[in-house]
């Protein structure tokens, strides 16, 4: 497992298209079923995976705060368009984009472990899929544009503080080279918003943002599984969204002509049709890349605070960033979620048995389908914990700094760290500090910097004693200095969001100052490197849990 970038590199910086001639192709709803019925109202969306929705337009004047230059290169498009007034007009939902087909998607989920129904974009809209220079499918999605069916009596709008977060969460993911959506744009609209952020009854008026998400596909294991509940003739539909993506985001699995296979596969021993062994092979791949993702989490200290199956993408990508936290002090069972307190179900540590729970979820529902049968489903949930164990064991090692990842030396290490808790990405970053013939016998002064003034000897004590057995290790190892610490480098980022960082940079923008944000993002798109940005974006927060910084709300 590298750190080297899971997304889609930028195409070379030559001049892109303008907003009123971006190249869409909209392959999702050309191939896919739309919402009969035309009405933006609360309400059940049946025998279709989606629904047409224009934004809602705030009737402000919207201004942009952050726009990505790499994912306008991406998109194709030219980077003096994201100077226009017309840009933040458009990706607030006050304009329209010139050849969008605004919809709204359809699925359900399982949220905390029930099954919830159905969920759908509630303040998500698709403008459409455009298509860059070089043959590359974007879709451009504005989250919090206004209502749509889904809304679930909610306003469809976001706040600055939530939009903020997912912007700089998106653009520093992919920079950390974690599979994740990406972020064109932070708008604000000018509009207040009132919201109640932890649910308390202490309502206030917020300022209003957009951000514009992009992805190679918004499709979730929800989009599946909705379907697949409701039963009768609805379970086509997991077979035709199965097919869907199988030819636009899988091609390998098809024949040589990339075509879908029509029927469902050879006849068994007892006559009846075995179910086509493409959708086997696709969830096996689902699988796989769901805990390469989760195995990047837990290299870079991610929490992602709401795993419900509708957060989780069908392509294995980061999506849907609400209460998320980078692990600042170690804690096993840190969740940055408020809602999720009482179990810690999507605890830091238990995002793994999750990410495989939600797996076997997507996999019962093509079972119920008639595309897999329980072999198979067992192979599915199978292939996911093969595929974890081996990145797990390559990410630690990289982490390390290591040839053979060493079980024994990483337990010691989690055993240190569980008990004085010290900052995670430091004491990671630190490591690479220690070298066999450094002459030091104790900890480095990088190690004793991370690991905190206010360690007891006794714990001191401890710490050096691993790291003499940590030397030992390395020098037992046929690995030359520099590539072993280049190796870690690559592996243990020098700089990742942290939420008391970004609390100070919202109220900064709030109050119409993004010089704080835009050098924050510079940094944070070279995360590897030492000596960027201020050194308080590098000290952890206060050890005690506050509200609004470690522990966030699901409107956050």
């Amino acid at each position: 497992m590298t750190a080297t970038a899971q997304t889609e590199p930028a195409p070379a910086d030559v001049k892109g298209r303008s907003l009123d001639n971006l190249k869409f192709d909209n392959r999702f709803t050309e191939d896919l079923p739309a919402d009969e019925k035309k009405l933006n109202r609360l309400r059940e969306v049946e025998d279709a995976v989606y629904t047409w929705v224009d934004p809602t337009p705030t009737d402000t004047e919207p201004h942009t705060l952050a726009a990505s230059q790499e994912v306008a290169r991406l998109i194709g498009l030219d980077l003096g368009e994201l100077q226009r007034p017309e840009f933040a007009a458009i990706f607030s939902g006050n304009a329209p984009l010139p050849g969008a087909k605004p919809y709204a998607q359809c699925y359900g989920g399982h949220q905390f472990g029930y099954w919830a129904g159905q969920l759908g974009d509630g303040r998500a809209i698709c403008l459409g899929e455009v298509v860059n220079e070089a043959g590359k499918h974007w879709e451009l999605q504005l989250k919090g544009a206004g209502k749509t069916p889904f809304s679930r009596m909610a306003d469809g709008r976001a706040v600055l503080r939530s939009s903020l977060r997912e912007y700089v969460a998106s653009e520093a993911m992919a920079a950390l080279g974690v599979p994740t959506t990406r972020a064109l744009s932070l708008v604000a609209t000018g509009a207040g918003i009132y919201r109640d952020m932890f649910y308390d009854g202490d309502v206030k008026e917020e300022p209003g943002a957009v951000v514009c998400r992009v992805a190679r596909s918004f499709v979730r294991f929800g989009t599946f599984q909705l379907p697949s509940a409701r039963g009768g003739e609805q379970l086509g539909l997991v077979r035709r969204v199965a097919d869907h993506v199988i030819r636009r985001h899988y091609p390998h699995l098809n024949g040589d002509n990339g075509e879908v296979s029509a029927g469902n596969g050879a006849a068994g021993e007892d006559g009846a049709a075995s179910p086509d062994p493409k959708y086997l092979r696709f969830l096996k791949e689902v699988a796989e890349r769901t805990a390469a993702t989760v195995v990047h989490w837990h290299r870079v200290g991610f929490v992602h605070g709401v795993l419900n199956t509708d957060n989780m993408s069908i392509l294995g990508d980061t999506i849907d960033y609400g209460p998320y936290a980078f692990m600042e002090r170690f804690d096993p069972n840190y969740t940055p979620n408020t809602t999720d307190l009482p179990g810690r179900r999507y605890a830091f540590r238990a995002q793994p048995a999750i990410c495989q729970f939600n797996v076997l979820m997507l996999g019962k529902a093509f079972v119920l389908a008639g595309l897999l049968d329980g072999e198979g489903l067992q192979e599915v949930v199978d292939s996911f914990t093969v595929a974890l164990s081996g990145a797990f064991s390559d990410a630690m090692r990289r982490k390390l700094g290591l040839r053979d990842f060493d079980p024994g030396l990483y337990g010691d290490l989690m055993a240190l760290m569980i008990q004085d808790k010290p900052d995670f990405t430091n004491t990671w970053r630190a490591l690479s500090s220690v070298a066999p013939g450094d002459g030091a016998e104790g900890l480095t002064p990088a190690l004793a910097a991370a690991l905190g003034e206010d360690l007891a000897q006794e714990r001191v004590e401890a710490w050096s004693a691993w790291a003499a057995k940590y030397r030992a290790v390395l020098a037992g190892q046929d690995l030359p200095a520099a590539e072993r610490r280049a190796m870690q480098d690559a592996a243990n980022p020098a700089l990742i969001p942290r939420n008391h960082v970004m609390v100070s940079l919202i109220a900064e923008v709030e109050s119409g100052n993004t010089q704080g944000l835009e050098a924050y993002l510079e940094a944070l798109a070279r995360p590897y490197k030492d000596g960027l940005g201020e050194s308080a974006w590098k000290v952890p927060a206060p050890r005690q849990i506050r509200k609004g910084i470690e522990l966030l709300s699901c409107s956050s």
